[in-house]
């Protein structure tokens, strides 16, 4: 993964009522997880209003395994991926705010020694930065049988976002505080070791979510009766070709989350794409309208 650049990135928020165009702000807090300050982003939508009647919903995104950092200046590593860079580099109207945190490396830092630090991206002020041109996976196309067995007592990914949980949950405390931000509507979404972690956080605050959205990342039947039992409405997005996190470990934790009562999630199979399945889904527009629209248990 690379660096960005953030032409015409602000770092503090503006006190005019006045509608304001698109802002992304660094945070700083102090990391129970890692005893340092450290920063995260909060996106602010074009025409954000903190004086509005109608508070903004509110998405917040786990990034993977690739994007860990020191939460300083490796940050920018978390808008390689997911709806900030839709939002700020490829300039989508998404009218949420948003919120991305950096993984700490946890000892990790030799993994990403050879990590490319110099400019790869900036903001163009007005052209939508392009996707790849082919991101899909050459695996063969073919379906899963549910995996055999699942490591026992699983919780998360080692080093995952399992050690962050008290650092998340001060941030949405903040974000909800300081921003006009409607705390009945929190999205929590996320790609890989972030989908692992959306589980996660989910079973352990299934109240603070009005819907989940893991992907690439599956969940054991351990973490799900505490979402069945809130009901809490759910979008699982799996990559058919995805050799990463392989598809037949995620059918375990689905059918324990409809034997525990859940309502049902809803679960897409990508079966051309592989483990960058999330491209294409936070580059389309069907899981912004969900949320949008309730993320109601539908056909």
């Amino acid at each position: 993964m690379v660096a960005l650049v953030l032409a015409g990135c602000q770092t503090t928020q503006e006190n005019s009522p006045e509608p304001t165009p698109d802002q992304l702000l660094r945070k700083a807090y102090q990391s129970e997880a890692t005893g340092q300050e450290r920063e995260y982003y909060v996106y602010l939508p074009d025409g954000y209003d903190p004086n509005r009647s109608e508070a903004y919903p509110v998405i917040f995104f786990l990034h993977g395994n690739g994007e860990r950092g020191n939460g300083k200046e490796d940050l920018d590593y978390v808008l390689v991926h997911g709806p900030m860079f839709e939002a700020w580099f490829r300039h989508r109207d998404l009218p949420f705010i948003m919120v991305a945190p950096q993984l700490p490396y946890f000892g990790r830092e030799n993994n990403y020694a050879g990590r490319p630090k110099e400019i790869a991206i900036t903001r163009d002020p007005v052209k939508a930065l392009p996707h790849p041109a082919d991101y899909r996976a050459n695996r063969e196309l073919r379906g899963y049988a549910p995996a055999d067995s699942l490591p026992e007592n699983f919780e998360d990914l080692p080093d995952g976002w399992s050690r962050c949980l008290t650092d998340l949950n001060n941030m949405l405390d903040t974000v909800l505080d300081e921003y006009n931000a409607d705390d009945d509507r929190v999205y929590l979404t996320g790609i890989s070791y972030g989908g692992f972690g959306t589980w996660y956080w989910a079973s352990q605050n299934p109240e603070r979510f009005a819907a989940i959205a893991p992907i690439v990342g599956w969940g054991h039947p351990s973490l799900m009766e505490p979402i069945a039992k809130a009901q809490l409405p759910t979008w699982v997005f799996i990559g058919g070709r995805d050799n990463v996190v392989e598809e037949k470990y995620f059918y375990p934790g689905l059918n324990a989350l409809e034997e525990a009562g859940h309502h049902g999630p809803r679960v897409t199979i990508q079966a051309d794409m592989g483990h960058l399945a999330w491209l294409r889904v936070y580059g389309g527009s069907d899981l912004y309208d969900w949320f949008l629209q309730g993320s109601e248990f539908t056909p």
